[in-house]
């Protein structure tokens, strides 16, 4: 009697097509090559994937993905301020990017173009920026209503080109243990959230308010 063939998973796919790129050196050429240098049928692909960049994608939103697990899993990650979970989530989102460390390198320098290299961190900054949003408490939003859809956006941003830098940093980074990353992340991370501090634009959209009342009013 012939074996049942065991069906493949997300997890398989996306096992297979890391080592696959490990091992060659090179992206597959289609779909259609790479389900079947790998024994598998293109339509167990497409159940998950649409595309091989749909593939390289999910792989990095994978890593953050297992980044939030592990860190929710730490009943004191859930009491910590929004730094504090900002300085976790940098730590354990790198330990994850080191045991992966020889695909991330492959995978971002296919492409002469650094900018053709970075669509596959699109669902990563997608999930990344919900996060921010998430962990954003009100001791870092402006008291005004009107300014804080604006302030909110300027704050994903800014954290989403930190983690760009930080990624580009530990791309480069030669120390053992990648030690310097560490130094990095915490010194970055401290800077960026006194940079952070609304209580100065607080005061300062007051000032602005009263400046305004007086000067509109007192011409009555």
């Amino acid at each position: 009697m012939e074996a049942k063939k065991k069906t493949i998973s997300k997890e398989d796919i996306v096992s297979i097509y890391m080592e696959e790129v490990l091992e060659k050196g090179q992206k597959p050429k289609s779909v259609y090559h790479f389900a079947k240098e790998n024994n598998f049928t293109e339509a167990e692909f497409y159940a998950f994937f649409g595309t091989l960049e749909g593939l390289e994608k999910e792989i990095f939103r994978l890593f953050f993905a297992n980044t939030i697990d592990l860190l929710n899993k730490n009943s004191e990650y859930l009491e910590y301020d929004m730094k504090n979970k900002m300085l976790s989530f940098y730590f354990t989102f790198f330990e994850i990017l080191t045991a992966n460390r020889s695909y991330v390198l492959q995978s971002l320098k296919f492409d002469r173009n650094p900018l053709k290299n970075l669509v596959q961190l699109t669902a990563l900054r997608n999930s990344f920026k919900e996060y921010v949003l998430e962990i954003l408490t009100d001791d870092y939003r402006l008291e005004q209503e009107k300014l804080q859809k604006f302030q909110e956006k300027g704050i994903q941003e800014s954290a989403w080109l930190q983690l760009m830098l930080t990624i580009k940093f530990w791309v480069d980074d030669e120390s053992a243990a990648f030690e310097k990353t560490d130094i990095f992340i915490e010194k970055s991370v401290n800077a960026s959230f006194e940079l952070m501090n609304v209580t100065p634009l607080n005061h300062l959209i007051d000032l602005g308010k009263f400046l305004f009342k007086e000067k509109i009013y007192s011409k009555q």
